[in-house]
């Protein structure tokens, strides 16, 4: 029963790797593409489908580690998943404003440049028990560059979208009303950017020990 179940959660990790690594190639081609053919005023609306598909299927990775699919711990995960899905659906898909800014192709390049190389990286791992020493230096290094740029794109964004939250006062709770609260979506803004400013930093000393004890391992190997 137990080699059941391993085998089991072998073909799931392995389909969903592969699946949502498809899904990041289809962001980046259509990016590049777009970027080539129509400039970045259309990069978004190219990328929007299989974008919004991929990101939001990692919500299953929060799930993975919960139950124990996966060893990824998810204090690490969560923010990282919680803060694309806040790009995604409370920046970029709420306020179409943003949409056209050049920081959208920075953002969605940087993501699934890290994406592309991550799954195809654990694609490996459960499709074939092993991931080739090229693919496992990438997996570690290429967050040097793509980190800063990533944050940097998100940031940006939160930044530029601010004036449009506070003038639509879209998700905003006023009072009073049933539930005796309110809630200013701008202000949740304001603190999510406070938040990059030690999340990011912490996140990038953990990556830089998680990339050291990896590539000395296979170093030993």
């Amino acid at each position: 029963m137990a080699g059941f179940l391993s085998l089991l959660r072998r073909l799931y990790l392995t389909l969903y790797n592969w699946t949502v690594f498809f899904g990041w190639v289809q962001v980046l081609y259509l990016v590049l593409k777009t970027l080539k053919e129509s400039g970045h005023e259309h990069v978004y609306s190219a990328a929007e489908k299989p974008l919004i598909l991929a990101q939001t299927a990692a919500v299953l990775e929060i799930l993975h580690g919960s139950v124990g699919l996966v060893r990824s711990p998810i204090t690490a995960t969560l923010p990282q998943i919680s803060s694309r899905l806040f790009l995604v659906w409370g920046i970029l898909w709420s306020f179409p404003e943003t949409r056209t800014h050049v920081l959208v192709s920075s953002l969605l390049i940087s993501w699934s440049i890290t994406e592309i190389i991550r799954y195809l990286f654990f694609g490996f791992k459960e499709a074939f028990g092993f991931a080739p020493s090229w693919l496992l230096w990438l997996r570690y290094s290429t967050f040097l560059v793509l980190y800063p740029t990533g944050i940097s794109s998100e940031v940006g964004l939160i930044y530029i979208v601010l004036p449009f939250i506070k003038a639509s006062e879209k998700y905003c709770i006023r009072m009073p009303n049933t539930w005796n609260s309110s809630f200013d979506y701008f202000y949740a803004a304001i603190v999510s950017l406070g938040i990059y400013v030690p999340g990011s930093p912490h996140m990038y000393r953990y990556m830089l020990a998680q990339r050291k004890k990896a590539l000395s391992k296979s170093k030993r190997e």
